[in-house]
């Protein structure tokens, strides 16, 4: 079992800043990557940032500049730090995990999902 734990949404104005946080737990041998995804209502998941085992991260163009992904390995915990927030940021942000059970047995992990609302 391994479960993904999301903090850090809310409300906010435009400009503003938010930090989300993702812990995973349980029976991890390895993480291979982890990362945010958003959900704007009436429109596809689309990946914000991830951090890939080596340290290597990506982020989409849209957001480049103002946010900021970073993980703390001993903790299995990934942070995404938003600044000068939009409107258009606003949408539901998944946490995503790519975790090894065991050596060779790894499976995508989805949060439960955390709003994130920019008001104009």
């Amino acid at each position: 079992q391994v479960q993904l734990v999301e903090s850090g949404g809310g409300l906010v104005q435009a400009g503003g800043s938010l930090r989300l946080s993702c812990a995973a737990s349980g029976n991890i041998f390895s993480i291979n990557a982890m990362g945010w995804y958003r959900q704007a209502p009436g429109k596809q998941r689309e990946l914000v940032a991830k951090v890939i085992r080596g340290g290597n991260t990506n982020l989409a163009d849209s957001v480049k500049g103002r946010f900021t992904i970073s993980s703390d390995n001993a903790k299995n915990t990934v942070y995404l730090q938003m600044n000068s927030l939009k409107p258009e940021d606003t949408a539901v942000y998944y946490c995503n995990a790519a975790i090894n059970v065991r050596a060779g047995f790894g499976d995508d992990y989805w949060g439960q999902g955390t709003q994130v609302t920019v008001s104009s």
